[in-house]
């Protein structure tokens, strides 16, 4: 009878272990805390906040990772803790009331959490503006791997502009191995507009590559290289021997000594010789870690630039 049942005991045996096993894959997760403040300030009729960002776990102890900015549920900026567990932004924010809270999107070793609100009262201008945001503010990449995210441009007081609004994005702090591209690059605000502009944001991490490209030169090509060099180095050797002789031929040897130098600088100390004999290099990868990349958003009436940033937090992982 034992026999019998014994598959049934252990497959209850297994059922019963797998909540186990998840609840302790769970608990090695440490519970952390997030903590917001934010200062405003006002500049040329416009409100900037300047938010301080902590995470750190149960012990005290710094976070690691990314922590994205969210104004009322929608996301705004996001940013790479440094090695404190702390984050910093400046942010420009459009005129009216905001509910600024942090949201740090933890990972393997530590919880999720998030910051209580802060309430901010951004004045309201009245000259032509826009405001500039990214969703998601956080973006995990594997090397290799290429990722969107959506910078929006909110116009502010549009019915004040004499003519259409043109703002041209671009981005900055990328690592190395990356491409950053937006689609399209310049958004143009017409007059009256009221609502959001979207623009596609794409970032492209690089592999490394596994295999080496053939040189697209045949080495046998080196026997005739050396044919021709090697005799006109015996040459040289002979002239400067008679130059001892024969003052005459010094400004020959320093013209031929101009030559062979001429000639080894186009051919094996060449990088282009070195490209087509030895074949391009290995792709570098790019390099794992947590960044901020900074998106730009800038316009230009002609007379004065008007430019407003947000950030977004990417994490490369091999």
């Amino acid at each position: 009878m034992i026999r019998m049942f014994s598959p049934w005991v252990a497959a209850a045996c297994v059922a019963l272990a797998v909540p186990t096993l998840a609840a302790s894959a769970a608990t090695r997760q440490k519970a952390t805390e997030t903590t917001l403040q934010v200062d405003t300030r006002d500049v040329n009729g416009r409100t900037e906040a300047t938010v301080s960002i902590a995470v750190s776990d149960a012990d005290g102890l710094p976070a690691t990772g990314s922590v994205a900015i969210h104004d009322q549920g929608k996301s705004l900026a996001g940013l790479a803790l440094d090695p404190q567990g702390h984050a910093t932004a400046t942010l420009s924010l459009p005129g009216g009331a905001h509910s600024l809270r942090a949201v740090y999107g933890g990972n393997t070793s530590y919880a999720v959490s998030n910051s209580s609100v802060a309430p901010v009262s951004a004045t309201a201008g009245t000259t032509p503006d826009f405001s500039v945001s990214v969703a998601p503010g956080t973006l995990s990449l594997k090397q290799g791997q290429s990722g969107s995210a959506v910078v929006s441009i909110t116009p502010i007081n549009a019915a004040s502009l004499t003519g259409p609004m043109v703002v041209t994005i671009s981005c900055s702090g990328i690592p190395d191995q990356t491409s950053c591209t937006f689609t399209p690059e310049s958004i143009e605000i017409p007059i009256g507009a009221t609502t959001a502009i979207n623009s596609s944001m794409v970032l492209a991490t690089q592999a490394a590559s596994l295999t080496k490209a053939e040189p697209l030169v045949s080495r046998d090509a080196h026997p005739v290289a050396l044919a021709i060099l090697f005799p006109g180095v015996l040459a040289l050797g002979g002239l400067a021997f008679g130059a001892r002789r024969r003052r005459f031929l010094s400004r020959l040897i320093l013209l031929a000594l101009v030559g062979f130098v001429t000639v080894l600088g186009t051919t094996a100390c060449s990088p282009l010789y070195y490209y087509y004999n030895h074949g391009p290099p290995q792709n570098r990868p790019t390099p794992p870690g947590t960044y901020t990349v900074t998106i730009t958003a800038q316009s230009s009436n002609g007379v004065t630039a008007t430019s407003h940033p947000t950030t977004l937090a990417l994490t490369v992982t091999q």
